[in-house]
């Protein structure tokens, strides 16, 4: 397989994406598929922060440690960095393509989620709320979207 990089993409970069980062580079380094894997935001209001806790908290839960992660925005120069740019939903795809962003795809066309938003857990109420199923549904995408791109049919 040749080297591929990857973008995750949600609106802050403090939930959703870094969970995807993690779980991809987690996979990434297991099966040594040669990846290059980052996250970001389409806003900068958490630029240089750290995940939220209860993102950390779930990937802890699973191996993974996501604690060292920091938020950033995504920049024009990611649209020649990147071959794929995952969004975590339909309103941060658009986002990316008024940006100049094309073959953006959602996180939630793989594993047979038909196209669904990978919910924020940033408003969920508390850690049981959500956060939970959010991290299996990602875990689930990104498998299926690594195991795509390793056999070239993405």
């Amino acid at each position: 397989m040749s080297k591929k990089n990857i973008l995750f993409v949600c609106l802050g970069n403090i939930c959703r994406s870094p969970l995807a980062e993690g779980v991809a580079k987690t996979i990434n380094q297991k099966q040594d598929l040669g990846l290059i894997i980052d996250s970001a935001g389409t806003s900068a209001w958490h630029e240089g922060e750290i995940p939220c806790e209860d993102s950390i908290r779930i990937a802890k839960m699973h191996g993974i440690d996501i604690s060292k992660f920091r938020a950033r925005q995504v920049q024009m120069k990611d649209r020649t960095i990147f071959d794929y740019v995952i969004a975590m939903d339909k309103s941060n795809k658009e986002n990316l393509e008024k940006m100049g962003f094309t073959d953006v795809y959602l996180l939630g066309e793989f594993a047979n989620y038909d196209c669904k938003d990978v919910p924020d857990p940033y408003f969920f109420e508390t850690f049981d709320d959500g956060i939970k199923s959010v991290y299996i549904m990602i875990e689930q995408c990104v498998k299926d979207l690594l195991k795509r791109i390793n056999n070239g049919s993405v």
